[in-house]
């Protein structure tokens, strides 16, 4: 399978480019040679040939090659709203949703939260995540790579939401609707979920007050991590057909 590589800065053919680190050691550890093939895309769509032209101690170049305008989108654009699920749990849920085509993520801190971030923490903690999604995007062939949105807490991101997008709202209410009920296509979906423990009384009445359905994925309580993988994953395989194939 030929290695493919995000470059974050403008790709264009027969362009000599010096890969970044992290892509750098990829194809060292590959041990690819001058002459081989590799994949790039910068996440602006398409993706692009190229080929390795110079392998030194530290520095991989390349020499990109034609362009080729694929597309791996989910046709609904999925935002997925999470109480930061704590220890490695959340850096599970970045790489799996990136697999099933989520287009964004917003970390949340709700009253509920175990992983408690601020300042420099979150910071970092937004850059490891990117890190992630980056790695799963290359490895699961999209040409897109997933938005991590800065964390915040729930009131103050409810309190900027954008007005066109179906609001989900996960929850394990007795009344609350079958996602299976959901009519589709929907253009974009915000779908929101909980912390380990769910939401307050408080916080579900305030996602209520902005236009939350409450939706229920089965009569099983789901982990802070798999709820929302699992909405995605519905969400993912009612609108489009995905490739299933291992790594």
């Amino acid at each position: 399978m030929t290695l493919r590589l995000f470059i974050a800065a403008p790709l264009r053919s027969d362009l000599e480019l010096a890969l970044p680190a992290a892509a750098a050691r990829h194809v060292q550890v590959r041990r690819l040679q001058p002459g081989d093939s590799v994949c790039l895309f910068n996440g602006e769509g398409g993706e692009w040939s190229a080929t390795v032209s110079h392998m030194g101690r530290s520095e991989v170049g390349v020499r990109v090659g034609c362009h080729t305008a694929a597309d791996r989108e989910l046709p609904c654009r999925v935002t997925l709203a999470v109480g930061m699920p704590a220890n490695d749990r959340m850096d599970l849920l970045v790489e799996k949703a990136t697999e099933l085509g989520v287009h964004s993520i917003q970390p949340l801190l709700c009253e509920r939260s175990v992983l408690r971030l601020a300042a420099d923490r979150a910071a970092r903690k937004r850059e490891h995540w990117h890190g992630i999604a980056v790695a799963a995007a290359e490895q699961c062939a999209r040409t897109r790579v997933p938005h991590i949105a800065a964390v915040l807490t729930l009131p103050r991101w409810l309190s900027a939401l954008p007005a066109a997008a179906a609001r989900l709202l996960l929850s394990p209410q007795p009344d609350a609707q079958p996602l299976a009920g959901i009519g589709w296509p929907q253009p974009s979906v915000l779908c929101l979920s909980g912390p380990e423990g769910g939401l307050s009384a408080n916080e579900h009445g305030l996602a209520c007050e902005h236009g939350f359905v409450p939706v229920r994925l089965g009569p099983r309580v789901l982990r802070a991590e798999t709820a929302p993988l699992a909405a995605l994953a519905w969400i993912g395989l009612d609108t489009g057909p995905t490739d299933a194939r291992g790594t």
